[in-house]
């Protein structure tokens, strides 16, 4: 389970998972926003995602509180199955302070069933 968290946790940080999502229109989403710096990106392993895995929780959680940490107001994109969009969410509000919630914008993103789930930080420029 370590080896599973430091694997998460490095894919945030590095920043090596590309977003490859379709907007709920279809349209292809741009890898890139105007006026917007990636602060993390990361994918959600499919397996951990269906057992709602406590270690997921967590790296979920810490998203939304580097989020939250941001001077400027940030969103937080979530590539998922529309299913899923309930447990994903609330585990990225648990780490928003009451008082910054304000500054954090929760974007989901309905992604097909071969495509990979995948987080992104955002921070406004």
């Amino acid at each position: 389970m370590k080896l599973f968290t430091s694997l998460i946790i490095v894919a945030a940080l590095s920043g090596c998972a590309q977003l490859q999502a379709m907007r709920s229109d279809g349209s292809p989403r741009p890898d890139t926003q105007a006026g917007s710096t990636k602060i993390a990106d990361f994918v959600i392993p499919a397996d951990a995602l269906g057992a709602h895995d406590p270690h997921l929780t967590e790296v979920l959680a810490k998203a939304g509180a580097i989020a939250a940490k941001q001077p400027r107001p940030a969103t937080v994109v979530i590539a998922a199955l529309a299913q899923d969009f309930p447990y994903l969410n609330q585990s990225v509000r648990r780490g928003i302070p009451a008082g910054r919630t304000g500054n954090v914008h929760l974007e989901n993103v309905t992604v097909g069933s071969c495509q990979p789930y995948s987080v992104q930080v955002r921070a406004s420029d």
